[in-house]
């Protein structure tokens, strides 16, 4: 996919578990195969993810992180998500995906925010398009009811992408973001994952929450 975040992801994501989305089976796409990450206990997943992320926080405004975070920090990271799917082509991983708490509040628990990173050498090869849509179709039958995504702007390839699988735009927060040396506007996109009716159940998280 083309690089694509929830621009600062205002910190960590939740503490809820010691694993991630162990419901989520394994999918092959091609070449690609698209599978849970790893438990907390295993740090490979995790180091893997912060090599891939730490371009985007070094050398764009992709994401709004200063500092790319440690393995150690990735495996917190991975830890505490609703749900977290890497990609993998010949055994090495390129690309994941996840979904966080959009908000705190309980009134917002049928709703996360999506992001997705891919290897620099994985653009253009379907790589984020198929962690993508593997991700909305785990946390649509997990429970929840809204994605949403925020796209650090300019980045077409991204907006396109997400409006191909059914984002639409919200709003753009102005000037909301400054790295190197600029202000960054962020468009904010969501996607129904449902019906709009009252919901039956409470949303899966994959520690069980």
């Amino acid at each position: 996919m083309s690089p694509r975040h929830t621009p600062g992801k205002h910190g960590p994501a939740p503490e809820s578990g010691d694993g991630a989305a162990a419901f989520v089976p394994d999918r092959s796409d091609g070449s690609i195969v698209i599978r849970p990450a790893s438990h907390a206990s295993s740090p490979v997943d995790a180091a893997a993810c912060a090599a891939i992320y730490a371009p985007y926080v070094r050398h764009t405004a992709i994401s709004f992180e200063i500092e790319p975070p440690t393995a150690a920090e990735m495996t917190r990271r991975i830890a505490g998500a609703i749900c977290w799917l890497v990609a993998e082509r010949d055994g090495a991983v390129v690309g994941y995906a996840y979904a966080t708490r959009h908000r705190e509040r309980a009134a917002y628990r049928w709703a996360c925010d999506v992001s997705v990173y891919v290897a620099g050498e994985e653009h253009g090869r379907g790589v984020g398009r198929a962690l993508l849509e593997t991700l909305l179709d785990t946390l649509a039958t997990s429970g929840f009811r809204m994605a949403c995504a925020g796209v650090a702007l300019p980045n077409p390839a991204s907006e396109g992408l997400h409006r191909s699988l059914g984002f639409v735009d919200v709003g753009v927060f102005r000037a909301i973001g400054w790295k190197h040396g600029a202000w960054h506007d962020v468009l904010w996109m969501q996607r129904h994952l449902g019906a709009s009716d009252a919901p039956m159940e409470e949303p899966r998280w994959s520690s069980g929450e």
